[in-house]
């Protein structure tokens, strides 16, 4: 469902409606013209239970929006936190008892803009493994300034996410449609999302010289992100698509910030991709949630912000593949999501990652 009106009385009572007695996943643009604080409250007096995080776009069937609410119903909620403190590392994942015949889904907002999300992932794995599918997004604005963007009955906060389990099963498609132009590289040092040395050297210097050769053009004082958003790191994993990170600035050092951690002695590439490989990826994705899915009650998509910069107005053509791949398959679909600061899954056998210029499609029973 979307919402557009911005008086929060009448907000609420459409989404009190629409989710019944079951919870709320409310996605925001982040130039929707409303008191989140007001909501939070007339939503606390209709007694429904909510999550939600503010995004630079929300995704309403085939419309990219940058005001408006996105509401998805979560039906047959088990269970929903806020983690607060996820830069300190200095929190606590609440115990969870799974049923071993039931099917779960994990759904997860987290602030894309704040440090140690990777950490903040394997703390959730650690805890609940494989018992349950992992979904979700950074929320945050595209000024990339830090404010609070993730929600739920306790207020709206900074550093911190929210998750929802709910008993429901879930399948997942990840893609991203990148590939290799020069590497493997050895990130030499790291702290959080700064990259401080690869092969022992300035990280910028070496960047720089592999993506200048490699497309022409020169970095100035300020067109870092002009250049960068076609050229993110990939870093290897064995039997796996590699997990993209995007440079995002580069400070006074020459360190490089990305969106999301890298470890010390992470073996990367650097990478690029064109207008087709990315669509193809993203409708590569859709095809593999629609593969393992019987009857989903909805799509949600979680497709990252650098994706439309990327591609510009060809990114039509990207949520194009996905819709219509979705709804050739099961008529009548439900299609929501976000423009996202990284994203969120677990996908096949693999460990639960935050990945960076990817798309995620998730269709839940």
């Amino acid at each position: 469902m979307l919402i557009t009106t911005k008086n929060t009385a009448e907000i609420a009572e459409a989404i009190s409606n629409h989710v019944g007695k079951n919870a709320a996943l409310i996605t925001i643009g982040e130039h929707t013209e409303i008191d989140i604080n007001a909501l939070i409250s007339q939503l606390n007096n209709s007694d429904v239970k909510f999550m939600g995080g503010l995004f630079p776009k929300v995704i309403h069937g085939n419309s990219i929006l940058d005001k408006g609410i996105v509401v998805n119903t979560l039906n047959n909620l088990d269970s929903m936190f806020l983690v607060k403190n996820i830069s300190t590392k200095d929190y606590t994942i609440p115990n969870v008892v799974f049923n071993k015949n039931q099917d779960y889904s994990l759904f997860t907002y987290v602030d894309g803009l704040t440090s140690n999300i990777s950490h903040y992932l394997s703390e959730l794995y650690e805890n609940y493994g494989m018992q349950t599918n992992y979904f979700g997004g950074g929320a945050g604005s595209l000024s990339l300034e830090q404010q609070p963007c993730v929600f739920n009955n306790d207020g709206i906060f900074q550093d911190a996410a929210v998750f929802a389990i709910m008993k429901m099963s879930s399948r997942i498609g990840v893609r991203h449609g990148w590939s290799k132009i020069e590497g493997p590289f050895i990130v030499t040092s790291a702290e959080g999302n700064v990259i401080k040395e690869i092969n022992w050297q300035n990280p910028f210097e070496v960047y720089k010289e592999v993506v200048e050769a490699h497309s022409g053009k020169t970095f100035t004082d300020d067109n870092f992100f002009d250049i960068a958003k076609g050229y993110p790191f990939g870093i290897l994993k064995d039997d796996a698509e590699c997990i993209v990170r995007d440079p995002l600035m580069v400070n006074e050092k020459g360190e490089l910030i990305c969106v999301g951690e890298l470890e010390d002695n992470a073996v990367v590439d650097i990478l690029n991709g064109d207008k087709d490989s990315l669509i193809d990826a993203a409708k590569s994705a859709a095809e593999d949630s629609v593969k393992k899915a019987s009857v989903p009650r909805k799509a949600i998509l979680i497709d990252c912000i650098s994706r439309i910069l990327f591609l510009e107005d060809n990114f039509d053509k990207e949520l194009k593949a996905i819709t219509s791949t979705l709804e050739n398959s099961f008529d009548n679909i439900s299609i929501g999501g976000a423009l996202t600061l990284g994203e969120i899954s677990s996908y096949g056998e693999g460990f639960l990652e935050f990945y960076n210029k990817t798309i995620v499609v998730g269709l839940f029973e």
